[in-house]
């Protein structure tokens, strides 16, 4: 003889058998199968209103489910995804909520999980499958505690655009900030061209304290003496100070590094067809990195809500060094060199036509400047002069002043 099945079905048929036979009052009935009264009359009306079939399971799902999300928000969302295809959940939904605070957005993670189900999200690998590895920043650096303090600046890698030119993007950034003053595509690192955009942004922002690169032309020139090149000459006669990194190591800049990749993820792929074309997206993009994308590093804001002009004017004369009344001061001729107390002394080319001084520091012993920027030591005895090129510590608040502005 089979055994019996007993289900859920069978149980719920045979409870409303005995309810229907009415033999015994239902409290009992639906003690001795364990339910509650207000279960059994759920039954009861059920069957009343199906028949048997009503007994059966039904879905315990949510007619509308917890993680749906209304359309008209399901729709900003991937619209704005489009529109910004390299911004992640977090940024987006910031975004969102200043463009239209009205409506109840998700979470990032909710965001980022519909991302995922429209494949608008591409995983991402870091070479090598391990954790990423930070260097961190030289002691000597210069800290960004206030807009202006430190402007970094850089070359975007060269690109050919679509009519086979290439382009170099100069780009400029305040540190503290973040803010984006200038990337202006041109067709080479020339100096003159270099100093043209300089010119526009001082005269826009001011002037800051600090001008951070690596060392590369034109920001230094490999052979001169302390690297200086004609722009940063013309820096220092404006009361800045060139700050450049340790060679090959670019993580010193890493916050400029960081914002090159998203300029190429979003204006260079592909490459425009002129320079023309291919400007008109690098100020698109200025203006979009400035005013529109939420920036981790600050918190979610904009750049351009931390960000405020220098009030340190760009002038309208180039300054010169002024020097003490103790000190012997002497030009630099066309071929980098000095004369002085019957000496032709070598210093560097970059700094033809400028004015230099020498002061005595110890007996025979004589240091030589240009502006506020020591360039070495002249021991008068040996005739000898020392390269040393260094920021003296007085000259700064900023004690890490004292190292050199490059190793010499």
């Amino acid at each position: 003889m089979p055994w019996s099945d007993i289900t859920p079905m069978s149980q719920r048929l045979e409870f409303v058998r005995l309810i229907q036979q009415r033999r015994q009052p239902i409290g009992a009935i639906c003690l001795a199968f364990g339910i509650s009264e207000k279960t059994g009359y759920k039954w009861l009306a059920r069957v009343a209103a199906e028949g048997p079939a009503g007994l059966a399971d039904r879905s315990h799902a949510p007619r509308t489910p917890a993680h749906q999300l209304p359309a008209s928000v399901v729709t900003a969302i991937l619209a704005a995804r489009r529109a910004h295809p390299t911004w992640g959940p977090r940024k987006l939904r910031r975004f969102l909520q200043d463009q239209r605070p009205a409506l109840p957005w998700p979470a990032a993670s909710t965001i980022g999980a519909l991302l995922h189900r429209r494949g608008l999200v591409r995983p991402h690998r870091r070479p090598g499958g391990g954790p990423a590895r930070w260097t961190p920043l030289d002691a000597r650096l210069t800290s960004a505690a206030a807009p202006n303090d430190v402007w970094t600046i850089d070359f975007k890698g060269e690109f050919r655009l679509g009519s086979g030119a290439y382009c170099y993007p100069l780009t400029v950034m305040d540190l503290h900030s973040r803010y984006l003053l200038g990337c202006t595509g041109l067709a080479s690192t020339a100096t003159a061209t270099a100093r043209v955009v300089f010119t526009r942004l001082f005269q826009a922002y001011g002037l800051p304290r600090v001008l951070r690169s690596d060392n590369g032309v034109p920001f230094a020139s490999p052979l001169a003496l302390g690297r200086l090149s004609a722009l940063a000459v013309w820096w220092i006669r404006l009361g800045l100070r060139p700050e450049r990194i340790t060679p090959g190591a670019p993580q010193e800049n890493g916050a400029h590094e960081r914002m090159h990749k998203t300029l190429k993820a979003e204006t260079t792929r592909p490459p425009a067809l002129t320079f023309t074309q291919q400007q008109r997206r690098f100020t698109q993009f200025t203006h979009e990195y400035n005013t529109l994308r939420p920036h981790e590093r600050l918190a979610l804001d904009t750049p351009g809500t931390h960000y405020t002009p220098s009030p340190v004017r760009f002038p309208r004369r180039l300054p010169t060094p002024d020097y003490a009344a103790c000190c012997d001061v002497r030009r630099v001729s066309a071929v980098g060199m000095i004369k002085w107390r019957g000496t032709a002394l070598f210093l560097t080319t970059s700094l033809a036509g400028e004015d230099v001084s020498l002061e005595e520091t110890a007996d025979a012993t004589w240091r030589i400047s240009f502006g506020a920027l020591v360039l070495g030591t002249y021991d008068l005895t040996c005739q000898h002069f020392t390269p040393g090129v260094y920021w003296p510590a007085s000259d700064s608040p900023d004690p890490r002043a004292t190292s050199p502005i490059i190793p010499v």
